[in-house]
């Protein structure tokens, strides 16, 4: 269902369809009601044409410059922060709302002004006065709603809201990954068969049909698919990495001498798997851990030069690091009801996620005294609550660090 109102066009399209019903069927209703309803818009035919085209012109207008001003915060976080942080604007429900709210205004009004007539007798008999009234609680629902935008994009444009929504929506992805993942029960759970090696498997090789971003995998439906197989699915690459057709994306294993359909493994595979053409943070945690180290990497580009901003990037990574250091490199395996092992996905290590985290803001703000002091504070306290197989690669990762600072 998140998947389905993703699209920044899905919530507006939406009231605009709900406001067109609703200016369709308030008017029936008022003929319904109205011997039982006190007047509530008391001017005749002409007074309730000026409202409703006073409040379509000035919802258009409002609309256009709700839109104007969207437009401006995406060219200015595009330059000043990371082109990857756009779909985080755009994928926030308020700024979706807000020119949800305007253009269905503009549609209600239109629909239920083709209802004001003049031909009946009575100085209100031919207005929906339960419509104009609504149309004038819309008024001040878009008020409240322009008021609304106007504080979210003052606060969404500071680089610490960005940093730290980024990285809130990073643990949070790891904590829920961490409550969905089942313990390994033996040692092919435990270290999955490397990607080099898929050949000398009589499994099934399922490949990619086309190319993108392996950004979401259906785990209950691979669980499903692997069941009726009477085999378990062994995925050969993470969440986050880039795929070009025909290449290997998982293996099918039977769990005895049966052969597996390979026709039907690659269909429902496929289906369960899909490309994507942009990377989210739906399950990837890399990607938002690449966001925080764009973002770093331009605060520290000779154009900006602005350490302090980075730091502040660091101290976000700081947490995510941590999050990932007191917990041992386990695959996450997937069960069927019996407890049968169906679904191993393959994740990045620790050592992989500090690389991601470290190296590049390490050699752009090796000239840095902030930056550099930052990073060796932030591996030393790793070091200290890591677990003892994460030990070593902190270690190197520190030496380098000290290194590349005693250079400056």
């Amino acid at each position: 269902m998140t998947r389905v109102f993703s699209p920044f066009w899905v919530v507006p399209t939406l009231c605009c369809v709900t406001a067109f019903a609703l200016g369709l069927l308030l008017p029936e209703l008022d003929r319904q009601l109205v011997e039982y309803v006190p007047f509530l818009f008391p001017a005749g035919a002409d007074g309730a044409r000026t409202m409703l085209s006073t409040i379509a012109g000035a919802m258009i207008s409002l609309t256009g410059l709700v839109f104007s001003i969207t437009i401006v915060v995406l060219q200015l976080a595009s330059s000043q922060f990371s082109p990857r942080v756009l779909h985080n604007f755009l994928d926030e429900r308020v700024p979706q709302f807000t020119l949800g709210v305007f253009a269905a205004s503009f549609v209600y009004a239109l629909t239920v002004m083709r209802t004001v007539s003049d031909s009946v007798a009575g100085p209100q008999a031919g207005v929906p006065q339960i419509a104009v009234t609504c149309a004038f609680l819309l008024v001040l629902v878009s008020v409240a709603m322009f008021l609304a935008f106007i504080h979210h994009i003052t606060e969404s444009i500071s680089v610490e809201h960005i940093v730290q929504e980024v990285g809130s929506e990073a643990r949070d992805l790891l904590q829920a990954s961490r409550r969905e993942r089942t313990s390994a029960s033996d040692e092919k759970d435990r270290r999955p068969q490397p990607v080099e090696d898929y050949r000398r498997s009589r499994g099934v090789v399922v490949v990619t049909a086309s190319d993108g971003y392996l950004d979401y995998v259906d785990a209950p439906a691979l669980v499903q698919t692997a069941t009726e197989l009477g085999s378990w699915i062994e995925m050969l690459r993470p969440v986050g990495t880039f795929l070009v057709a025909d290449q290997p994306l998982a293996l099918v294993h039977p769990l005895d001498s049966a052969a597996v359909d390979a026709g039907r493994c690659q269909e429902e595979v496929a289906t369960a798997v899909p490309l994507a053409a942009r990377r989210s943070m739906e399950q990837d945690v890399s990607f938002g851990i690449r966001q925080l180290v764009d973002i770093a990497e331009r605060a520290l580009s000779p154009g900006i030069n602005d350490p302090t901003t980075a730091v502040q990037v660091l101290n976000e990574l700081h947490t995510i690091l941590r999050c990932l250091a007191i917990e041992p490199d386990t695959p996450a395996a997937h069960h069927d009801r019996e407890g049968t092992r169906r679904l191993v996905l393959r994740e990045w290590t620790f050592e992989q996620y500090l690389d991601l985290c470290i190296d590049e803001i390490s050699h752009w703000g090796e000239s840095s005294l902030q930056v550099t002091g930052r990073l060796q504070e932030l591996l030393s306290a790793l070091e200290h609550a890591a677990q003892p197989e994460h030990r070593p690669s902190i270690q190197r990762k520190l030496a380098q660090v000290t290194q590349a600072g005693s250079r400056r």
